[in-house]
């Protein structure tokens, strides 16, 4: 759970880099919620909890998801390549699943060698 506040506390953070852990466990929480909402959602007949819910985390998930690119030594302009029909998000997951670079880059050092905060 402190992997998904960990990203929280973080909120419109861009700089610096995110680890493969840290970003697949915030979007394993993220699914979980968005489907315990769908669910509740479903059962009261609207729409309000998910919408609600998306738009509170849409900057985290942004902000993680280009410190995770900074990580792999790209450019978190490269979340762009994800709004290219088909291919674009096969693409970006490839990106977002490859291994961190071991050495430091532009973007600071590398997150799994770093103290722990």
């Amino acid at each position: 759970m402190h992997w998904y506040l960990d990203v929280l506390k973080k909120y419109a953070v861009f700089s610096g880099r995110a680890r493969r852990q840290e970003y697949w466990m915030f979007f394993l929480f993220n699914l979980i919620i968005s489907i315990v909402l769908a669910i509740v959602d479903a059962a009261l007949d609207t729409q309000v909890l998910q919408l609600v819910y998306a738009l509170a985390v849409l900057l985290p998930s942004l902000a993680v998801g280009v410190r995770r690119l900074h990580d792999t030594g790209r450019s978190g302009w490269m979340m762009l390549i994800g709004l290219i029909p088909l291919v674009g998000p096969i693409i970006l997951l490839v990106f977002l699943a490859s291994e961190g670079k071991p050495e430091a880059n532009e973007h600071g050092a590398n997150p799994k060698y770093a103290p722990a905060v």
